[in-house]
């Protein structure tokens, strides 16, 4: 917004949009998180998001997957059939996708209009499997979603991961990932450099 882009925040279901209490401490809740906690018409949205089944990929010029773990569960599967379906009409139209932290997750599931994996032929990165062994989240993931690292490799695409918990982020042409949660700004700030 700062930028001077409308933003709709949108999210699987609609409505609040729940968020996990480990990200509301330590170094997680950055200057950025607490800012946005603390405006009022930010947080409204994150309470009243749309449902992103209920929206047209035509209608904008970008579609940003933001992280976390909750995508585990909710970006894949028949859940996520609005959010697949949003990313896939984005990508057929040339918009811009882009994916932080597990926000690639959202991608797993998504095709090319031949009906090859989307992300096949492209560098991507993600959370790796490193950062979630070091995050204690391996065994969960395993368990109720997959590891995104391994997926992208198998789905074609080539993976780039940076130094753990370190900034980094791929562009191959209209896509951007961005592999942790201090690489969102700088996926971020690559998006604003896209759009203009």
């Amino acid at each position: 917004k700062a930028a001077g882009y409308e933003v709709q925040i949108a999210s699987t279901k609609g409505g609040a949009v729940p968020i996990d209490a480990g990200s509301m401490g330590g170094d997680f809740f950055t200057e950025d998180a607490k800012k946005f906690m603390h405006d009022p018409v930010a947080f409204g949205a994150l309470c009243h998001s749309s449902k992103v089944g209920d929206l047209n990929a035509e209608s904008y010029d970008c579609v940003y997957l933001t992280g976390g773990h909750g995508c585990c569960v909710d970006f894949v599967g028949v859940q996520a059939a609005g959010l697949i379906s949003m990313v896939e009409g984005a990508y057929a139209t040339g918009k811009i996708v882009a994916a932080d932290c597990h926000g690639p997750m959202g991608l797993l599931d998504c095709k090319k209009p031949d009906k090859t994996p989307l992300v096949a032929g492209h560098k991507v990165t993600s959370f790796t499997n490193a950062e979630e062994a070091a995050a204690g989240a391996a065994d969960w993931v395993k368990s109720s979603s997959l590891l995104m690292e391994d997926k992208l490799k198998e789905l074609g695409a080539t993976f780039v991961g940076g130094p753990d918990g370190g900034s980094h982020v791929v562009v191959d042409g209209k896509l951007v990932t961005a592999q942790n949660p201090g690489s969102a700004v700088e996926c971020a700030k690559k998006v604003i450099e896209m759009l203009k």
